[in-house]
This record gives structure tokens, C-alpha cells and sequence, in this order.
């Protein structure tokens, strides 16, 4: 179930939805996916589904990852990208092969170590790992980044991202209105920041504090 045509069959279902960047396509057909999820359901690794991956938090569906991805490689060339949310370091794998420097911070320690051994073991050295609460954006305040993702969501982007943002940067993170959640594409201009509501989503919500 790990097989070359299994992770083929993903990509022509991510075709078919919609995905056209061939660099998105080609990484996320060689990200070993598999071996992001528990052992137990590496069968189901190349389904196009969200999986648990314990303390509350899944792998985000295939198609998500590859949305958000393709959304952060729209508006020109990218230099460095924050993720908010490590989790199991799937999405940071795709990131890392798509751009020369990845940030990414994750609140549960556990997850944070796991990703980090992951990742290390896929020789993907290129990303600097950091266990801190994600509503704080990376713990160097002077650091600014061409790209911001999120993949918790939030009911209010906290202003230490939008600081963290490089003028004409994007961010594109799910927004819980109480209601429903859409996946928002934010980019950051001399006027302000100008909103594009995409599609909906469902994340897990964006929590304060340690774990």
C-alpha cells in the first residue's frame, strides 16, 4: 500500500481537485507520507484523508497539504517559510522541498521530537525545528518571513505574525468563525492587509501554551 502506483493513484485524485503546480505534484509524490503516520496505519498513508497521529492532532489530507502548498507558490519567488505546527512533519517535508529555508514551531514536545528525528532521518536539513506556543510565531522576534502557514486554526490571527511577515508576504491559515472554518489567503501590502477567502476546511483549533 506504499507503493509507487498507490502514491500515483494519489496523484491523479489531487489532479482531478484541482491541483495544477507540477513542483507540489512531483514532492508530494515522493514524500514518504507513510512514515509520518503510526505503523499500524501505513496502509492507509496514501489515501487522500486526514489520520490521527495521537495527543488530538491528525495528518492533514493530502489534498489540504497540497492547497495550502500551492497557494504559498502563487505570488513569486519565496526565500524562507514559517509553519505553525509541526505536528508530525509532513507538511514540513513538502515545504522543505519546495523552499530553501523552513521554520516551523509545534507546541506538544512529543510531536515535536518525533517530527524532529523524522525529518533528520529524511535528510531535509534545510528547517530549523523550535518546541514553543504558536500563537508567539517564532521565538526570535526579529526574524520576518516571505511566507506564513498555519495548520491549526484560529478565531483571530495573532498580531506577532502579521510583525512577522515580510512586507508583500502571504500567510494562509484556516479561520474559525464560530461557525464553520475557511482557509484564508492573507498578503501584506503598503495598504494593509488584503483577505481571500479559498475553501472550507476543518483543522484542529489553534491552542495557547505547551504540551
Amino acid at each position: 500500500m506504499t507503493s509507487q502506483r498507490t502514491r500515483d493513484r494519489l496523484i491523479q485524485r489531487l489532479k482531478d481537485q484541482g491541483i495544477s503546480n507540477e513542483l507540489v505534484l512531483d514532492v508530494m509524490r515522493h514524500v514518504p507520507r507513510h512514515l509520518f503516520v503510526d505503523e499500524a496505519l501505513s496502509h492507509r498513508a496514501y489515501e487522500d484523508t486526514a489520520l490521527p497521529i495521537g495527543y488530538s492532532q491528525t495528518i492533514s489530507q493530502p489534498f489540504i497539504v497540497a492547497f495550502m502548498t500551492q497557494a504559498l507558490l502563487e505570488d513569486g519567488p519565496v526565500n524562507s517559510v514559517l509553519e505553525i505546527g509541526t505536528g508530525c512533519g509532513y507538511q514540513t517535508a513538502v515545504l522543505a522541498n519546495l523552499f530553501p529555508q523552513v521554520y516551523s514551531v509545534e507546541r506538544i514536545e512529543a510531536l515535536h521530537k518525533q517530527a524532529k528525528q523524522r525529518l533528520a532521518e529524511l535528510e531535509l536539513f534545510n528547517i530549523q525545528l523550535r518546541h514553543t506556543d504558536g500563537n508567539g510565531g517564532w521565538p526570535n522576534p526579529s526574524y520576518q518571513f516571505d511566507r506564513i502557514i498555519m495548520t491549526a486554526a484560529c478565531t483571530e490571527v495573532p498580531e506577532v505574525l502579521v510583525q512577522q511577515l515580510l512586507p508583500g508576504g502571504v500567510m494562509v491559515f484556516p479561520f474559525d468563525d464560530g461557525h464553520d472554518q475557511t482557509l484564508m489567503k492573507i498578503t501584506k501590502t503598503e495598504q494593509g492587509m488584503v483577505e481571500e477567502a479559498m475553501i472550507k476546511v476543518s483543522f484542529v483549533p489553534l491552542l495557547p501554551g505547551l504540551g
